[in-house]
């Protein structure tokens, strides 16, 4: 009797978590050698490598953050990889991959359904393939009307090739929250500041940010439940969230800026409240700037670094510590000042364990912050306040700089490369390091300590 062949195990293979921060290095590393190629600058000559890691980086955690005007820097073929590399970083590799797969009507294995499901923070894989679906074709379908409006707004003035062009690559970069721009053509490095005075534009790459930092969970139930009541408590706190940090960074930016010259103060009345409400759903992760960021005031600078913090929603474009991982640590001490053990919302309990998530999250990310401003304040010429300002915006994913940017050392530069990659990356792995953790109690425990708090 022929003896049955034994399968060979494979003697090493990736976790769901590994692979996602290994295929995210890989495609910064492709995406790095084809921007140090001389035929993606405008002027035909390398950049080096160097300046291309960090644009690729930047791109693929779909920060924004940047060492040259886009436009001016980069080629056809520079802009086409820089849009290419936003996409996968906004949607994941996985939405890139699957996309090929439903094309082809391929099968959908347990592997990429264990990738889709740690992808979007999903704790099981039931309705996985239904929810990617839903990303890509509606992630798609969003891009597509943003960038037909725009490109209705860009044809009479801009011809029809660069209407096409600047649509697209605006939709795409507003959607993903990435904050590249190529209107440097108009005014090199001015982002949309060249547009603030834009109804139209403006409010078409707001629009834009706010679903695409939403998340995929919250427009999918939002379209297919039709009512609030019925909504899960997770969507019911991000849209309240969302809705009152936006209205409230808009009153507040508005009320600090309305007299400053250098930003909304020589605007018409309209015109300042658009701008204003513009910074306070931009901050939150987009990176498009309608203001000199630079000449914000020290106020306006502040309460950026606060919601750059807070960001947007899990299992969307947007980075951050995520919103409600903010609200839990708000709700959490509110409870703890008001003399109670339990954090409710909506009349359900808050997990013990997920208030120790946040916690983590939220503390790992300022303290990084506050570090890498130490870092940037040693070894370049910016003060502390605008290096603050650069840290979260790399952290955060937001992409916005009060001009530090082009000032950074060397060293500084790959410490902000690793922040952009952490900030996408890092607290994406870290987030489903805690869905996949062994949940079982220790094994054993040492005595309670009596120790002095506050």
């Amino acid at each position: 009797m022929a003896r049955a062949a034994k399968t060979k195990r494979p003697a090493f293979r990736l976790a769901p978590t590994q692979s996602i921060a290994l295929v995210f290095a890989l495609i910064i590393l492709v995406g790095s050698v084809l921007l140090s190629l001389p035929i993606a600058s405008q002027n035909g000559i390398s950049c080096g490598f160097q300046p291309a890691m960090f644009t690729a980086t930047s791109a693929t955690c779909v920060t924004g953050l940047v060492l040259f005007d886009t436009w001016s820097q980069w080629s056809a073929f520079g802009q086409v990889v820089i849009l290419c590399m936003i996409e996968i970083g906004g949607l994941g590799f996985m939405a890139m991959a699957s996309l090929v797969v439903f094309a082809l009507k391929r099968k959908v294995g347990l592997r990429q359904r264990m990738l889709m499901a740690q992808a979007w923070s999903v704790e099981d894989m039931e309705g996985v393939v239904k929810l990617q679906k839903w990303v890509v074709f509606g992630s798609l379908s969003v891009q597509f009307v943003g960038a037909l409006i725009l490109f209705l707004r860009f044809l009479p003035n801009y011809g029809f090739s660069k209407a096409v062009w600047w649509g697209i690559f605006h939709a795409v970069s507003a959607f993903c929250n990435a904050g590249f721009d190529v209107t440097g053509s108009i005014a090199p490095g001015a982002n949309m500041i060249v547009f603030n005075q834009d109804p139209v534009v403006c409010l078409t790459l707001m629009a834009l940010i706010v679903v695409g930092g939403l998340g995929f969970f919250v427009w999918q139930e939002v379209i297919t439940l039709h009512s609030f009541r019925k909504f899960s408590v997770y969507t019911k706190l991000v849209l309240l969230a969302s809705a009152f940090l936006l209205v409230f960074g808009g009153v507040l930016f508005c009320v600090l800026e309305w007299d400053n010259p250098g930003t909304i103060g020589w605007m018409d009345t309209p015109h300042k409240i658009l701008n204003g409400f513009f910074q306070s759903v931009t901050v939150r992760t987009a990176g498009f700037t309608s203001v000199d960021q630079a000449a914000l005031t020290d106020g306006s600078k502040a309460l950026s670094v606060v919601l750059m913090l807070v960001g947007g929603a899990s299992g969307s474009t947007a980075g951050g510590m995520k919103v409600v991982t903010f609200l839990v640590l708000v709700l959490f001490l509110i409870s703890r000042a008001r003399g109670r053990n339990r954090v409710t919302v909506f009349k359900r309990n808050v997990p013990q364990e997920k208030i120790m998530d946040a916690a983590t999250i939220a503390g790992l990310m300022i303290g990084l912050a506050f570090l890498g401003a130490i870092v940037i304040v040693a070894t370049s010429p910016v003060g502390f306040v605008d290096a603050l300002f650069e840290t979260v915006s790399a952290l955060a994913t937001v992409g916005l700089t009060a001009g530090a940017t082009t000032s950074l050392s060397l060293v500084a530069q790959w410490m902000i490369i690793l922040f952009m990659y952490f900030g996408r990356v890092g607290i994406l792995t870290l987030s489903l390091g805690f869905l996949m953790g062994d949940k079982a109690e220790n094994r054993f425990c040492y005595a309670d300590t009596n120790l002095l708090i506050g």
